[in-house]
């Protein structure tokens, strides 16, 4: 359908307005100022106006229209997963003050817990990009030709997204989080993965953690460059948003199942037969269709009561 023939059939159906089909519809102002140049209008679009006025007759055939719902369901889905983001991200926001207050006490974010201890978020996110770091063969003189850790990578990835939160959430809320945070969840993560690129965009995270801790850049601007950065070393690594998304409410189960088992006292037990509990937790996860908190928690406190 030409653009003008657009225009004059969204009249004859009574919208007032390009803008009111675009509400309608659900399209951008982008979105028809590229059908204008183009002089042309997708054929969706065109397909919607055609049912919109009931004329049946330039309805495509049966075979054609199932062409077309076979090549917009993985778009349907995707728009599906998408929307669902705002709500994973209030509630991992949402788990870490539970957990932060839990652990460090009422108040942590004026920067000092329960006990006295001074809190730095920023150190901490810096120290989790070393770790990340250890699981690739960056050393020149050590293992050159092994293959990084990605399980583990993906695991470090989370850790920094814990204590990156903890930081948001000292300067900010948590509706303002969610907002700063959403449009940065959407991407592709990669198949193929470029161990180089992935450690030089880890360290670029350590770079703005000691340029706000020493004065060199403003903490807000800092929070959405930590963002942005965050989510495409996540792209780099091949996580996804949604693994993402699973895995930290398994690392967040795993924390507070460690703070209830002496984790601070320190006679905890990092090591479960011979496997990290880190490992036991995605294990637990991978046969897991729907990661719920508490049904995780009772499956780690079953394997842990196996190890003492």
């Amino acid at each position: 359908m030409l653009y003008k023939d657009f225009k004059e059939s969204i009249k004859t159906l009574g919208f007032l307005s390009i803008e009111d089909f675009m509400v309608y519809a659900g399209v951008t102002s982008n979105d028809v100022l590229s059908w204008e140049e183009k002089n042309e209008v997708p054929y969706l679009v065109s397909l919607i106006l055609h049912l919109l006025k009931g004329e049946k007759e330039l309805l495509p055939t049966n075979w054609a229209l199932d062409n077309v719902i076979e090549e917009c369901l993985p778009l349907a889905s995707l728009l599906e997963e998408v929307s669902s983001f705002p709500h994973k991200l209030e509630e991992m926001f949402l788990l870490q003050k539970k957990l932060n207050d839990s652990t460090n006490g009422k108040n942590w974010e004026l920067g000092v817990n329960k006990f006295g201890k001074e809190i730095n978020w920023l150190r901490c996110i810096h120290m989790e990009v070393a770790e990340l770091i250890e699981s690739t063969p960056w050393k020149h003189w050590k293992n050159i030709n092994a293959d990084p850790d990605m399980n583990n990578i993906h695991v470090e990835l989370v850790d920094i997204w814990h204590f990156l939160m903890s930081y948001i959430l000292q300067e900010t809320n948590v509706p303002k989080a969610v907002s700063l945070s959403n449009t940065h969840c959407i991407y592709e993560a990669a198949t193929e993965i470029d161990v180089k690129l992935m450690v030089k965009e880890a360290e670029k995270l350590s770079y703005i953690a000691l340029a706000i801790d020493t004065g060199n850049m403003p903490s807000f601007s800092g929070i959405e460059r930590f963002i942005d950065q965050f989510f495409r070393c996540c792209k780099i690594s091949g996580l996804s948003f949604m693994w993402l998304q699973k895995l930290y409410i398994g690392k967040n189960c795993l924390n507070q199942f460690r703070q209830d088992n002496g984790y601070k006292e320190g006679h905890y037990i990092k090591v479960w037969n011979g496997n990290e509990d880190n490992v036991v937790m995605v294990d637990l996860l991978k046969k897991m269709e729907d990661v719920g908190f508490d049904d995780l928690y009772n499956k780690l406190k079953e394997e842990y009561s196996k190890n003492r």
